[in-house]
């Protein structure tokens, strides 16, 4: 019901439906009662979708005997992540995340292409204020961490240069915070977005990132403490890609010996995103990239291979074919 200006309680318009339904007797009559109003869902997808859903839901809670009291305390939990929610910290995307549902439908979504750099998860820490920065700039201010310079160019799956495209980049500092967790954030830093160049090539400096724990003063963490679980992300780069013509990109680079790269919190790592950092030791090269102190940094030197959209189409189509078919057997 809602708000009326004379005071009454209104309904939402849409009157009882045409069929008969039982009294909800039993268990049982509840759950056939409320797939059968599913029916009355106009769009067939989002009919699909929630049929599904409660037919997963109930089946839980017939399976568990689940108790009002456990059940409360769901609804609680859930409440109090939306509460922890603000405008630069997102704890259902923290929630998504360690429960593997976010990489679960980024890894449907992707499908790998032959020859395609492979997607990651995108995490809670994105956001839309990142600067623009010319190829050969830094993305983090002075003293956020130990030098890094990143390059590649980036590919279609055929070999041929994409220029133009805009890759929005960002990552922690040395002490594994970014820059949307501190009090005092007066701008954006350790993110940025560059372009590809005629030839497909891009470069910038930043710092090598560390690993870090996921925020832990929240219900996330309170989950992750309640089942035993660390809620440590291994150090990594993100990257996001868009060129017309290709499928958008949301990927990560994970610099390889990290201790945490197979338990990731957020089951994030997949084996072709994990990469070696080469050390340079040389002070006219790193002067050369605009390093203004030390003579030694890191190189990450990586290639990104987008996928024609048509392509990645054609392949998310036969695989959803292909489970449709398995589910149906």
């Amino acid at each position: 019901m809602e708000g009326h200006g004379d005071g009454k309680a209104v309904s939402n318009g849409i009157p009882p439906p045409s069929f008969q339904l039982p009294y909800p007797d039993s268990p049982e009559v509840i759950t056939a009662n409320v797939l059968k109003l599913t029916e009355l869902a106009k769009d067939s997808r989002k009919q699909f979708l929630i049929k599904n859903l409660l037919v997963h839901l109930h089946q839980f809670i017939n399976e568990t005997s689940l108790t009002t009291e456990e059940w409360m305390d769901a609804i609680q939990f859930l409440t109090r992540v939306g509460q922890k929610c603000t405008d630069i910290r997102q704890e259902f995307i923290l929630l998504s995340d360690v429960l593997g549902a976010s990489a679960l439908v980024d890894a449907i979504n992707n499908p790998p292409v032959q020859g395609g750099t492979e997607s990651s998860v995108l995490g809670p820490f994105f956001t839309e204020d990142a600067p623009d920065v010319e190829n050969g700039d830094s993305i983090a201010s002075e003293g956020k961490g130990d030098y890094m310079y990143v390059e590649g160019r980036v590919l279609s799956t055929d070999g041929t240069p994409i220029s133009n495209a805009v890759i929005e980049t960002w990552e922690t500092d040395a002490d594994g915070f970014y820059d949307t967790q501190y009090a005092t954030r007066e701008k954006p830093d350790c993110r940025g977005r560059v372009r590809s160049d005629k030839d497909g090539w891009f470069g910038y400096r930043a710092v090598v990132p560390v690993a870090y724990p996921i925020p832990g003063d929240g219900p996330v963490g309170e989950l992750l403490l309640g089942i035993g679980r660390h809620n440590m992300r291994p150090n990594h780069l993100h990257m996001m890609i868009e060129a017309p013509g290709f499928r958008k990109l949301t990927t990560a680079w994970y610099p390889e010996g990290d201790g945490f790269l197979e338990s990731d919190a957020v089951f994030g790592v997949k084996k072709s995103l994990v990469v070696k950092l080469e050390d340079v030791n040389d002070e006219a090269e790193a002067r050369k990239r605009g390093f203004p102190r030390g003579s030694s940094f890191k190189l990450l030197k990586r290639d990104i291979i987008l996928v024609p959209q048509k392509q990645s189409d054609e392949t998310f189509r036969k695989n959803a074919e292909a489970a449709a078919k398995n589910a149906a057997a």
